[in-house]
């Protein structure tokens, strides 16, 4: 098996990481460092990486002056949770950019939001509406 890392650029990696924790519903931990974290599921499968901008000489994590932060990027994540997932969000009190809606492309429930550096991201339902 092979898996994908996705590794983002942040301002604060504690407090993004409490954010995502809390978005999915994950036990509370503490990143591993204060410049780079792993959001981690119960299985032990990565499913994002935050990495403070400028931490090391990394060309595309310099600085979020130098690139739109999610500039090309969707985060989108498929939960077993739905409902729950959409009470964990407005518990956060973000501001939902689409509210929950079926997407005609997969058949499943989902909401968008923005994370707290402005990353656009998408939680959609795993099964079929």
């Amino acid at each position: 098996m092979k898996r994908i890392w996705t590794i983002i650029g942040v301002a604060d990696v504690p407090g993004s990481f409490n954010w995502y924790q809390s978005l999915l519903g994950l036990p509370r931990a503490a990143p591993a460092h204060d410049y780079f974290g792993q959001i981690v599921d119960s299985d032990g499968t990565v499913l994002l990486c935050l990495h403070e901008w400028g931490a090391h000489e990394h060309p595309s994590l310099m600085s979020p002056d130098r690139a739109t932060p999610g500039n090309g990027l969707l985060l989108f994540f498929r939960v077993d949770d739905f409902g729950l997932a959409l009470q964990r969000v407005r518990a956060l009190g973000a501001r939902l950019e689409e509210e929950p809606h079926v997407n005609p492309n997969t058949g499943t429930m989902e909401f968008s939001l923005r994370d707290p550096d402005g990353y656009y991201v998408t939680v959609s339902a795993l099964d079929a509406a």
